[in-house]
């Protein structure tokens, strides 16, 4: 695994084993592994989590998200939906394009400000909410999607619309 990983090879590696202790997770993870999954092996989950790495590797290397008729594109920081290209601000594409990555997962609003803005940054969560806020005006007539506000917690991308 480290030697594809130090040889620049990305490809999504999901680690299947008997071994379920910490450290055995933590070695897994420090050589490069995507995932790690122990025996005995729910073979529905396995295709979820197999499915999962794959959605995210081909979003990592297109660059785009297409959820039904909207296409985010990384490249140009645009929102394509029926033909109507919509230039997002930088840090509201970021941030849209990560909840979008991972649909259903929960960010907290302190994991968002890390992603996007920084560890460094001197932002607080208002600038979350204010862009979670503008996000939504901007886009309140797609319907492919939705922000879902976690209260107390943060915020998921909620997928409404099929996934292609």
């Amino acid at each position: 695994m480290r030697r594809l990983r130090e040889d620049g090879n990305q490809i999504p590696v999901l680690l299947l084993t008997a071994k379920q202790a910490f450290e055995d997770k933590r070695e897994g993870f420090s050589s490069g592994i995507d995932d790690y999954m122990t025996k005995p092996v729910n073979f529905e989950e396995l295709r979820w989590r197999l499915e999962a790495l794959l959605r995210r590797a081909r979003i990592a290397s297109e660059r785009q998200i297409t959820i039904g008729g909207v296409t985010l594109d990384q490249r140009t920081y645009t929102l394509t939906r029926q033909a109507e290209v919509l230039e997002l601000p930088k840090k509201e594409f970021e941030l849209l394009y990560k909840l979008l990555s991972y649909p259903g997962q929960i960010f907290t609003r302190n994991q968002l400000l890390d992603d996007i803005w920084g560890f460094d940054s001197e932002s607080g969560e208002d600038t979350i909410k204010t862009h979670i806020s503008r996000l939504r005006n901007r886009l309140r007539d797609v319907t492919e999607f939705r922000i879902v506000t976690i209260k107390g917690l943060g915020y998921r991308a909620e997928i409404t619309g099929g996934q292609t």
